[in-house]
């Protein structure tokens, strides 16, 4: 499949801000929608065998211009995506997976072999932490983890096998802001590879691989789609990790669909405007919440704290997730505030319409290893939607009383 840029008119030229460019890129002019259609193959036809030839030559030359001979490797809608992403993460290229979490195994599975070695940060994602931790010690390699308040914990533990450095920032559960810039330091002095996990934040509102990671995650799933009725992921890379990926992909098979991806696009659109909004509601929750006495809440609003020096040295905002330390020496109490909660939906993952809120025990937090938890201290996610600040609010108030 040779997909003419003409025929889905993708506006690279950005217009005058990252906003404008989601409302007008990749109109079909072909077919007088303004949102790409939904291409499904597995075969991809052609003419004759020397288009096929044709295309496949183009593919060589072209790695990333979306000259496809076999359905897996992407349709128009898929590559559509891809684009659009490249763009906004200012990357070489974006891979795309069928979840976010694929683009992490992607990432790991492009760079990491028998013998080598991989330094992640604390509090990561617990499936990412069961990957490195128990799957990966399987095919002899081995994870350490470093104290994303202690950047030496890092660095002491660098040894010759030492092949990349995984961190997902904010922490999951506790919402630490590393130095990204040493991190990233660190690692070119080593030759080591860097991947982030960027999904709290988005390219809206950090972009890794500008900074200098050679690898970026975003789960799909969450604010791209914005309607929590996804699943996807997306692997943004440089030009140095681009071919071990490219490779991986295409033994993996590890491919986003094209009805996903016309849903993930269609979501775009309104990246910024629900952002920002979450944005504005979290703020005004998290003002509600810091006057709270026995919450200490994990978000980057106290602006004489090192978390909040470390987002706003790189971050240009913040989404709608956020943790509470609540103390409390009656755990049931804490279940009875989050059970109490009538506007907060209780389920996994985050980044949709709707607020969600959930109690944090080990299922969730894993087995962190800088994790300082005393007995009384409790940790509860939420994640601000797009209601009404003010009934949010009113929801926690009523439910904080229950709190002892």
């Amino acid at each position: 499949m040779d997909i003419a840029l003409s025929t889905y008119l993708i506006k690279f030229f950005m217009a005058k801000s990252f906003k404008t460019f989601l409302k007008h890129t990749a109109k079909d002019f072909h077919n007088q929608s303004v949102n790409p259609p939904v291409v499904r193959a597995s075969t991809i036809i052609f003419k004759s065998m020397k288009d096929i030839r044709k295309t496949q030559n183009k593919a060589r030359k072209d790695p990333t211009g979306g000259h496809f001979d076999y359905g897996r490797q992407g349709t128009s809608t898929t590559h559509i995506l891809s684009k659009i992403l490249t763009k906004l993460e200012e990357s070489y290229h974006v891979f795309l997976t069928p979840t976010g979490f694929g683009s992490i195994f992607l990432a790991l599975f492009s760079i990491l072999r028998p013998g080598d070695e991989i330094i992640v940060s604390d509090p990561t994602y617990k499936p990412t932490r069961r990957l490195t931790e128990d799957y990966l010690k399987d095919f002899n390699i081995k994870t350490i983890f470093y104290n994303p308040h202690d950047l030496k914990s890092l660095k002491n533990n660098i040894t010759k096998n030492t092949k990349m450095i995984f961190v997902e920032n904010p922490g999951s559960n506790t919402f630490d802001f590393q130095d990204l810039k040493k991190i990233i330091s660190i690692a070119k002095s080593r030759k080591i590879f860097t991947a982030i996990d960027n999904t709290w934040a988005t390219p809206y509102f950090f972009k890794p691989i500008k900074l200098g990671f050679d690898m970026s995650i975003v789960s799909a799933t969450k604010y791209y789609s914005g309607h929590s009725d996804v699943m996807g992921g997306s692997l943004a890379v440089n030009k140095r990790a681009f071919k071990k990926v490219q490779l991986a992909e295409r033994i993996s098979g590890l491919r986003l669909g094209p009805d996903d991806a016309y849903l993930i696009t269609r979501g775009l659109r309104t990246l910024d405007v629900r952002l920002d909004k979450h944005q504005e509601n979290a703020k005004k929750v998290s003002a509600f919440l810091s006057k709270n006495k026995k919450v200490k809440l994990l978000y980057p609003y106290k602006k004489n704290s090192q978390n909040y020096r470390m987002w706003k040295k790189y971050y240009s905002g913040a989404s709608g997730l956020m943790g509470l330390k609540i103390k409390s020496r009656n755990k049931n109490s804490v279940l009875k505030f989050v059970n109490s909660l009538k506007l907060f939906g209780y389920g996994y993952s985050w980044g949709g319409f709707e607020s969600l809120a959930l109690h944090q025990g080990s299922l969730e937090i894993g087995k962190r290893k800088f994790l300082n938890l005393a007995k009384d201290e409790h940790l509860v996610r939420l994640h601000i939607g797009l209601e009404d600040p003010n009934d949010l609010i009113a929801d926690l108030k009523q439910a904080l009383r229950h709190l002892r």
